[in-house]
């Protein structure tokens, strides 16, 4: 019996949206990552994008547990000489809850040409409304 390789265009895409309201941002994030890079598909293959797209709502009123939206710091670098910048989790929600959500995920992929292309089919916004209602998107549950 031969192994079965998936190209590119054969895969078939899905769309899916999730709510994210009182949801915890670890886990919500494992499994986007997941539907994202196809893993949750029996047409798996990890050289090709199997993966479905991903519409997070609401991410504005996601939460976190424990002290994390004082502890936990996104660092950037601007590449000058004292340009490191800190921001705390809880600034971050305030300024950018897509941001938030959108690293979380990213961080959850694989350090490979295919993560941009993954994270791509990722649509992520602070409020209840998006523009992908003509997409018919399945409801996960987590």
């Amino acid at each position: 019996m031969k192994t079965f390789m998936a190209k590119k265009e054969t895969v078939q895409r899905s769309w899916h949206i999730l709510d994210a309201t009182d949801k915890v941002l670890g886990r919500m994030a494992v499994r986007i990552a997941t539907i994202l890079m196809g893993k949750d598909k029996p047409t798996y293959t990890p050289h090709c994008d199997t993966g479905d797209f991903v519409i997070v709502t609401n991410a504005a009123k996601l939460r976190v547990t424990g002290n994390k939206l004082q502890d936990k710091t996104y660092r950037r670098f601007s590449g000058y000489p004292g340009g490191l910048r800190t921001l705390s989790l809880g600034q971050m929600m305030a300024k950018s809850p897509e941001a938030v959500v959108r690293l979380a995920v990213r961080r959850m992929l694989p350090k490979n040409k295919l993560a941009n292309q993954m994270l791509g089919k990722l649509k992520v916004y602070a409020g209840a409304e998006h523009p992908h209602k003509a997409q018919q998107p399945a409801t996960i549950e987590l």
